[in-house]
């Protein structure tokens, strides 16, 4: 982290009218004690104006990583506040077809990712992340993102 300075895909709060998925990469540095400032505001920002939407992997990967019950019950709490997009047979199936298409183009991604990318797709979404393999990703299919990976560099 040695920068402060938004990147320039930054776009402050003017997210109109489309739900933002906030990968855990990006959760991952608004919650921890020695927060991203910027990223901090980006989230509370989102979350204030209710345009934070959770798909399952997501919440696993949060959840998953708690490190007391108390935790656990308290984020669990939050995120099911959060707009729930269910993950069905479409979004796997778009996720298998998409993991071919990269890996026949070279690129390894993990599964985790192809599955958050290809349910942001299908949705709509915008995906807010600082995880390279979203960039990897959306040179192969017009996934809308906001990378915060400059941040994180």
């Amino acid at each position: 982290m040695n920068s402060i300075s938004p990147p320039k895909n930054w776009r402050g709060f003017g997210v109109k009218d489309r739900l933002v998925l906030i990968d855990t990469s990006v959760w991952i540095w608004a919650l921890r004690r020695e927060y991203h400032p910027l990223v901090k505001d980006k989230v509370e920002g989102l979350l204030a104006q209710n345009k934070v939407a959770i798909v399952p992997m997501i919440y696993l990967e949060l959840l998953g990583g708690t490190k007391s019950e108390a935790e656990f019950r308290r984020l669990r709490s939050r995120l099911k506040a959060l707009h729930q997009v269910r993950c069905g047979d479409r979004e796997w199936e778009e996720a298998a077809q998409l993991a071919f298409r990269l890996r026949r183009s070279g690129k390894s991604i993990p599964y985790t990712d192809v599955l958050i990318a290809s349910t942001a797709f299908l949705h709509d979404l915008l995906l807010l992340h600082a995880d390279r393999h979203f960039d990897l990703i959306a040179e192969e299919i017009p996934l809308k993102t906001e990378s915060l990976v400059p941040l994180m560099t």
